[in-house]
């Protein structure tokens, strides 16, 4: 008897998890339901319960396209005042000088006269466009025909919506009344859609705003009008959580939902949940408008649906009381060869915070639990693997900068240097002295700066055009350098000594084995896509097709040749820090020159 309990246990232990569950389940639920479906409750609840869902689903499905249909008006509206010369011209084209502000008076008439025509009190109650330069400066600001239209940037200081442009960068913001200043409720509306544009003023651009202001009662009827059931509530809510309009702002505050929930929801529920607030239970329908991204949720309390049905709810309690006397028991069993288990893995699992993870025994049982277990074990063993890769990792991108720098850093570069100062020293050429030192001193300043190892585009061409012109000290001008790197691109990011090392052996493997010594170097720069490529180009003797790759694969480092070993380093340390699509490429025509692309990500 006591060997068959033993196995029994262990067939029950052995059991999936899920075949436990149902076990219980089929127990604990069928029986009560077949109690309930023999007095039909069942059946009149969900009748009852389906046929308002449905209501509600078909007066949701009516009324969001009115929601979506105001808004169309409001971009209809925005999309004419855009379209006119005047907002052309004034926000499209350079202005130079004050006068220019107001441009053509027709135009700034026909202007006016169509912002007039849009204002109807109902769907836009006010625009104003918001430009940010000096209010005296400024015609638009007090002409007669635009000062109702026109104001200042600062009236749009510490507005909630303004933060958030700032913040976020948005092109457009649909502005709940919380969003507005106190001025633009009282004046114009509690809510707007406001749009971002620049305006170009004497060489300079200029951040501005065109809101359109309407307000919220026309959607909070469209709200109202939506609700079928007494008690029922409506609300629309955007995706930084905040209430657009509601039928009912108390209520929409208890039945608040989440953004994110309801989003979930909306993607994996059909419309319609079942939710839990404050102890009482409510039905929560979604309908997605578009084009903001906003939800209109519909809250319908349990009370409300269930009313009906209180009365033959009171027969079942008895029953379903003993019946859940049994669930329970058997629930408790259920839990208790779960949960000790699973309290073990809880607990091994917080050792993490203190350390590393460490593995468990083997599980007895191989139901989901002790899989579970298995996986988790696994889960360890990966994780240190992977940890212990990191610190490779981190550890050869380590040693790949030092050793790239340290290559980069050539002492005889210095030490020529020194021997060419006191030669002029010797000379009494004071001026040229000083201007060696100074650019010397520049040199390694922007070299030996260790506080970030990541630099500007602009402080390396910089840097390289120094170290090209203390070469020509040395070498009687005979290297000429052309940088034409675009404007825009020096803000953007490069790993130090990224240029020296290339420029450097352009300088003395190509140029200075030349039988002139002399030569020219290129510097340029494009974007293309998402990156940023540099190309410097020599007129020097060019590098034989056997030798080229040996560059970039570090196999010509065993030559000894610093500058070569620097460039090794430049484009090993670029392909860590950004990956394999990134770094250095050669092509070289011997006798003609060589050419050097240097790939990296466009990160400002």
């Amino acid at each position: 008897m006591i060997a068959f309990l033993k196995k029994l246990r262990q067939a029950y232990g052995d059991l999936k998890l899920q075949t436990k569950i149902t076990i219980v389940l089929m127990i604990a639920v069928t029986v009560p339901v077949l109690l309930v479906g023999i007095l039909f409750y069942g059946r009149f609840y969900n009748m009852v319960i389906s046929d308002t869902i449905r209501q509600e689903q078909d007066a949701s499905a009516q009324t969001a396209p009115l929601i979506e249909n105001n808004i169309q008006n409001i971009l209809d509206a925005y999309h004419q005042i855009t379209e006119l010369d005047f907002y052309k011209t004034l926000f499209h084209k350079p202005v130079n000088a004050p006068s220019q502000l107001l441009l053509a008076p027709a135009e700034a008439r026909e202007f006016c006269q169509k912002a007039d025509s849009l204002i109807d009190g109902k769907t836009i109650t006010g625009i104003q466009i918001y430009m940010d330069f000096p209010y005296d400066s400024v015609s638009l600001f007090q002409d007669a025909q635009t000062k109702d239209y026109f104001v200042p940037m600062s009236l749009a200081h510490g507005t909630y919506w303004y933060g958030i442009f700032q913040g976020t960068g948005k092109p457009e913001l649909y502005c709940p009344p919380f969003y507005l200043g106190e001025r633009e409720k009282n004046t114009f509306g509690d809510m707007a859609y406001i749009a971002s544009t620049t305006f170009y003023y004497q060489g300079y651009a200029y951040p501005a705003y065109i809101a359109l202001y309407s307000s919220t009662e026309q959607l909070t009827e469209i709200l109202k009008d939506n609700l079928t059931l007494k008690g029922s509530i409506s609300y629309i809510i955007n995706d930084r959580e905040s209430i657009v309009a509601s039928s009912d702002s108390s209520g929409a505050g208890i039945y608040y939902l989440d953004y994110a929930v309801i989003q979930d929801s909306f993607m994996a529920s059909n419309g319609f949940i079942e939710r839990e607030i404050l102890g009482q239970k409510f039905y929560a329908g979604f309908y997605h408008i578009r084009h903001p991204g906003w939800f209109m949720v519909t809250v319908l309390p349990a009370n409300a649906l269930i009313h009906q049905g209180n009365l033959l709810m009171f027969q079942y309690i008895l029953l379903y009381l003993g019946m859940l006397i049994l669930t329970s028991i058997m629930a408790h069993s259920l839990a208790h060869s779960v949960t000790n288990r699973l309290s073990s893995i809880i607990s091994q699992m917080n050792q993490i915070r203190h350390g590393t993870p460490v593995p468990m025994d083997s599980p007895i049982y191989h139901d989901e639990v002790g899989d579970l277990i298995d996986t988790y074990n696994y889960m360890t063993r990966k994780m240190e693997q992977l940890m212990e890769d990191q610190r490779k990792s981190a550890e050869e991108l380590r040693i790949a900068e030092f050793n790239s720098l340290q290559a980069q850093i050539n002492p005889h570069f210095l030490y020529n240097t020194m021997d060419m100062i006191n030669w002029m020293a010797l000379q009494g050429q004071t001026s040229e002295i000083s201007n060696a030192v100074q650019r010397l001193s520049r040199f390694y300043k922007l070299t030996l700066s260790r506080k970030n190892s990541i630099s500007t585009i602009g402080d390396e061409e910089e840097h390289v055009s120094i170290y090209l012109q203390i070469q020509n000290m040395r070498y009687h001008n005979s290297i000429s350098f052309i940088s034409d790197i675009p404007d825009e691109l020096t803000e953007y990011q490069i790993p130090k000594l990224t240029l020296q090392p290339v420029i450097e052996n352009s300088v003395l493997h190509g140029i200075l084995e030349k039988d002139s010594k002399s030569g020219t170097i290129l510097l340029t720069g494009w974007m293309e896509d998402q990156d940023i490529v540099l190309l410097i180009s020599d007129d020097g003797v060019g590098i034989p097709p056997e030798k080229l790759t040996d560059i970039i694969s570090g196999t010509e480092t065993v030559s000894g040749k610093g500058t070569n070993i620097a460039v090794y380093n430049t484009h090993r340390r670029l392909q860590i820090l950004y990956g394999s699509s990134y770094g250095l490429s050669y092509t070289s025509q011997p006798g003609q020159g060589t050419e050097v692309q240097i790939r990296i990500p466009a990160i400002k």
